[in-house]
């Protein structure tokens, strides 16, 4: 009961100085809870630290994750405070890399009814973003390694830190993590980070994958992945994608990746891409247009496209 009225204590505390966190009690108080042995503390203080932009805490925040990688499970469950620390040092655009190599390697597996959970695999992602921000000399290798991380969510952060990194090296490590195969969410997170990094040769893969699922009778995680990839085209906002996810829309039977195809175009955001599914208001059947209003509803506050859309309808109807 103690040790909850203590933590309670610091929590209010912290509360009480946000406004100000600069000021002499608002130091004080930051102090007294990074030196703390509360995670839950020590998070809410580096976030403030971070959000006031306090550099001279940095030792402190230092510190106190070094302290929190003994007996981590007892003393930081969760990885609480060692993220908070990492993203605040990563937005503070600390740049000793000692810190973030010791995050991007940790482990942490707790106990969990029936086994046990790796509860650092964001920890390792935000610490690859900070030897990225920092032009660590060796950080390809180590993006490397979180991307055959045993957890999805690292090997997806991998992916965006290698595509943040804008690093050539990089696309070689993504596409033959294609090849070797992931999950759904993982396979379109590489997909998305060679788009950027080398959007005229990863096309081809993207438009591969799309393949992979287009029928009834395709698996699951075929259809799943041609999903994923469809989006993550559209998110790209690049012209040469719009041929693309049209082809595909044409020969597709799968009645949900056509309705997807349709909403990856309208968020290229692009005339010819809108035009086409204004098109598909007036002439396409009843279904695809009934598809097309759907993928263009993400326009629905816009004051020029959606008179249009209007007088499509309009014009259909009549």
């Amino acid at each position: 009961m103690a040790k909850s009225r203590k933590l309670e204590d610091l929590t209010a505390a912290l509360n009480h100085i946000r406004p100000e966190p600069t000021s002499e009690l608002g130091l004080a108080t930051l102090e007294q809870a990074i030196h703390s042995r509360y995670g839950v503390a020590v998070a809410q203080a580096a976030r403030i630290v971070s959000e006031a932009e306090m550099l001279g805490l940095i030792p402190n925040l230092v510190a106190a994750f070094d302290r929190f990688l003994v007996k981590p499970k007892e003393n930081d469950p969760g990885c609480r405070a060692k993220q908070a620390i990492a993203e605040a040092l990563y937005r503070l655009e600390h740049r000793d890399e000692t810190l973030f190599l010791k995050g991007i390697r940790h482990v942490q597996r707790e106990p969990v009814w029936g086994g046990q959970v790796d509860t650092a695999p964001k920890l390792r992602g935000t610490c690859a973003l900070g030897l990225v921000r920092m032009n660590y000399p060796a950080v390809m290798v180590e993006l490397a390694d979180l991307l055959a991380d045993p957890e999805p969510e690292a090997r997806i952060a991998a992916a965006r830190a290698i595509a943040y990194s804008e690093n050539d090296l990089g696309v070689a490590l993504l596409r033959l993590r294609i090849k070797v195969g992931d999950t759904p969410p993982v396979l379109g997170e590489c997909v998305a980070a060679l788009l950027k990094l080398a959007a005229g040769d990863s096309l081809p893969l993207a438009q591969t994958l799309l393949e992979a699922g287009r029928k009834l009778s395709d698996s699951e995680a075929a259809v799943e992945l041609a999903e994923v990839t469809a989006l993550v085209l559209g998110e790209s906002r690049l012209p040469e994608a719009l041929p693309i996810l049209q082809d595909w829309w044409q020969r597709t039977t799968h009645p949900e990746l056509r309705r997807t195809a349709l909403f990856a175009s309208a968020t290229l955001r692009q005339d010819k891409a809108l035009q086409f599914l204004l098109d598909l208001l007036i002439e396409g059947s009843s279904r695809d247009a009934e598809d097309a209003l759907k993928a263009l509803e993400l326009y629905k506050a816009d004051e020029f496209l959606w008179p249009q859309v209007e007088a499509c309808l309009a014009h259909r109807n009549r």
